[in-house]
C-alpha cells in the first residue's frame, strides 16, 4: 500500500510567550490576532498564550473573536485569557501591544484627545509596572502613539525605558511601497528607507540612504532609481504623511489590515533582527541623537540584531532639507509632551 505523506509536526521547545493585546475586540486586533497566533510576529516555532484586554462592554464581542481563533485550529496558540482588568491582562506578560485608545472624534480638539489618552495610558503603564515581567516589550499603537508610549513609559518606572516603542513601521511600509511602485520593483527590493519623528502628518519619510535592488543589476540609490527629486521631496512625502487619512476617506474606517501587518513586522524585527545593512523604524526614547531633544519617543532608523536588541543608526548624513523636517516633527512631539504631561497629574 502507498504510504501517506508525513504530517509536519510543531516541535516547539520554548515556553509559550504571554502576549497581551489591548483593544482586542477592535478592528485592528481582528486582523492582528490571527497574524500573531500563526507565528508572523514572534516566529513560527514560538507558542503563544494571548491575553486579550478590552473594556467591559466589549467582552461579549471578544468572546466571539476567541471562538474564531479556536476555529482556526492554530498549532501555536495555547490559550486565551479574556478580561477587562489590566491587572489580569498584563500579568506576567512577555509582550504587550497597546492597540486600544480613545479615538479622535469629529470636532475633537487634539488637547482633549491627549487628555483622554493620558488617563488611559497612565493606568496601563501603572498596571504593567505592577504585574508584567520586568523584561516585557511594549509596543504602543493607539494614537497619538508616540506620546501615549511616553506616558506609558513614565508610568512604569521599574521597566527599562528601551522596552517601550511606538509604531512607525506602517509608515515605513507605506514609504517602501510608494518607491517600489514608482520604479517597478517589489517593496522587498527597497531598503534603508526610514521614518523620522512622530506618527502624524509631520513625520518625515526619508529615502536619502535608501537603496533599490533589481534582479541581475547592481544596487542603486533611491534617488538614482526614481530620477525625480521634486517628487521625492514633495508628492512622495505628502502621500506617506496623509496615507492614513486617505484610507479613512476611502473606506470610512481607519487602516486595519496594513496596521496589523506592520505590528507583526515590528515585533518580528524586534525579536529576530533585520538582516544585512537594512534598518527599520521604531519610535524609541530619544537620547539626543541627531539633535532631537532627549526624553521624546521619536522614530529613528534602528539596527536590530535579534534578541530584542536595537541601536539607533548614528552615521546618516542629514541635509538642510532633512534638518528642517526633523526639527518640525520634534517640535510637534515636544508640544504634545507638554500638553499631555499637564494632564498626567490629574489623570
Amino acid at each position: 500500500p502507498t504510504k501517506s505523506a508525513a504530517v509536519p509536526k510543531n516541535n516547539c521547545k520554548m515556553a509559550p510567550l504571554k502576549v497581551c493585546i489591548t483593544g482586542a475586540a477592535g478592528q485592528i486586533a481582528y486582523s492582528l490576532l490571527y497574524n500573531v497566533a500563526r507565528g508572523d510576529a514572534f516566529g513560527t516555532d514560538q507558542e503563544i498564550v494571548l491575553h486579550l484586554l478590552d473594556i467591559e462592554p466589549m467582552l461579549g464581542a471578544l468572546a466571539g473573536v476567541v471562538m474564531e481563533l479556536e476555529d482556526c485550529a492554530l498549532p501555536l496558540l495555547k490559550g486565551c485569557v479574556c478580561t477587562a482588568d489590566p491587572m489580569v491582562g498584563f500579568k506576567d506578560v512577555d509582550a504587550a501591544i497597546l492597540v486600544g485608545a480613545m479615538p479622535r472624534r469629529e470636532g475633537m480638539l487634539r488637547a482633549a484627545l491627549l487628555k483622554a489618552n493620558a488617563k488611559i495610558f497612565k493606568a496601563q503603564g501603572a498596571a504593567l509596572d505592577a504585574v508584567a515581567k520586568k523584561t516585557v516589550k511594549v509596543l504602543v499603537v493607539g494614537n497619538p502613539a508616540n506620546t501615549n508610549a511616553l506616558i506609558t513609559l513614565t508610568s512604569a518606572p521599574s521597566i527599562p525605558r528601551e522596552n517601550f516603542t511606538a509604531l512607525t513601521r506602517l509608515d515605513q511600509n507605506r514609504a517602501r511601497a510608494q518607491i517600489a511602485q514608482r520604479v517597478g520593483v517589489t517593496p522587498q527590493d527597497v531598503t534603508r528607507v526610514c521614518i523620522w519623528g512622530n506618527h502624524s502628518a509631520t513625520q518625515y519619510p526619508d529615502v536619502s540612504a535608501g537603496v533599490v535592488r533589481r534582479d541581475g543589476a547592481a544596487a542603486v540609490s533611491v534617488a538614482e532609481a526614481v530620477k525625480d527629486d521634486g517628487w521625492l521631496q514633495g508628492e512622495f512625502i505628502k502621500t506617506v504623511q496623509g496615507r492614513g487619512a486617505a484610507v479613512i476617506k476611502a473606506r470610512k474606517l481607519s487602516s486595519a489590515m496594513s496596521a496589523a501587518k506592520a505590528i507583526a513586522d515590528h515585533m518580528h524585527s524586534w525579536w529576530h533582527g533585520v538582516a544585512g545593512d537594512d534598518f527599520t523604524s521604531m519610535g524609541v526614547f530619544s537620547d539626543g541623537a541627531y539633535g532631537v531633544p532627549e526624553g521624546l519617543i521619536f522614530s529613528f532608523p534602528l539596527r536590530l540584531t535579534g534578541g530584542c536588541k536595537y541601536e539607533i543608526v548614528r552615521d546618516l548624513a542629514v541635509s538642510d532639507f532633512s534638518r528642517g523636517k526633523l526639527d518640525a516633527t520634534a517640535k510637534e512631539l515636544s508640544e504634545e509632551k507638554e500638553t499631555a504631561f499637564e494632564f498626567l497629574a490629574d489623570a
